[in-house]
């Protein structure tokens, strides 16, 4: 996977009308070393089905486009719709067969446009049973143990819980709070987190660390971009939450008491810039 940052996965272009282009050999020669980049594109996207998350590991792996930009969710949306590469032509508008080698195979072809057809609430509602530990390594018990994430099943249904690992190596009893269950402890987390997007104090923070940063933010830019988080979040892919969660979380101790969540102004004022940066705009 290390080579992928070596390979510029441009869709090719086919000006010609197809009836009379030219795409033999030095077509082929073309699409030859685009050849494993754009497989790994559409195996990855069939694996998570984001056109949000596979850009972000594509730019993760420094992949660049021909111009030397960022490979955005636009971008790989427009790449997993070239026809091109599934051995055809497009001109106005119709495809036609290709005179070159396709390199990716139909059924793929048709694998990963049936997800691209559904919405992308649908589509992050379709992952929930692969949800991600959302506090794996963030949340600590009232001895100051840490909870490891684990789950057990009963049929056809997932039960996830959190487990101290006080308990892990001692046994039951060794933690007033042994575990608990998944769902309720990252509810309660995220409730707290779009209490605090409401209070204008964390806005008025949030907006003066990013103002060192740029200074053409304005408090109404750090306001709108925290107030998008509540309406966006049940729309982000589980992997989008556990990574906004990881950004904007140091701690959570869970005591008798309740839950002291304890946050991350720096990860506040990243969240603001991606926001209205649009990097954590749509799930697909």
């Amino acid at each position: 996977m290390g080579a992928l940052s070596n390979w510029f996965c441009r869709p090719a272009v086919f000006g010609a009308a197809p009836q009379t282009a030219a795409l033999g050999s030095s077509r082929n020669g073309f699409l030859r070393p685009l050849r494993k980049p754009i497989r790994w594109i559409f195996a990855r996207f069939l694996e998570i089905g984001s056109t949000t998350e596979l850009a972000r590991e594509v730019a993760a792996r420094g992949v660049r486009n021909r111009n030397g930009n960022r490979m955005d969710k636009k971008y790989i949306y427009r790449l997993l719709s070239n026809r091109a590469y599934i051995g055809e032509a497009v001109h106005k508008g119709l495809s036609y067969p290709g005179e070159h080698d396709a390199i990716i195979d139909r059924e793929t072809w048709d694998r990963v446009h049936a997800i691209l057809t559904e919405s992308p609430r649908t589509r992050a509602a379709n992952t929930r049973t692969e949800t991600p530990a959302l506090l794996k390594g963030l949340l600590y018990g009232p001895d100051g143990a840490a909870f490891s994430p684990t789950h057990t099943r009963k049929g056809d249904r997932l039960y996830r819980y959190y487990v101290s690992q006080s308990v892990l190596k001692h046994g039951a009893g060794s933690c007033p709070i042994g575990r608990v269950p998944a769902g309720e402890i990252e509810a309660a987390v995220i409730d707290q987190l779009r209490a605090v997007f409401r209070q204008p104090e964390m806005v008025a923070g949030t907006w003066k660390a990013a103002r060192a940063q740029d200074g053409e933010i304005t408090e109404a830019d750090a306001r709108e971009a925290l107030q998008q988080f509540d309406p966006l979040w049940d729309e982000l892919f589980p992997a989008e939450q556990a990574r906004i969660v990881a950004l904007l979380v140091e701690r959570v101790d869970i005591g008798a008491e309740g839950l002291n969540v304890r946050l991350r102004i720096n990860g506040l004022t990243g969240l603001a810039h991606e926001m209205l940066a649009g990097d954590v705009g749509e799930a697909a």
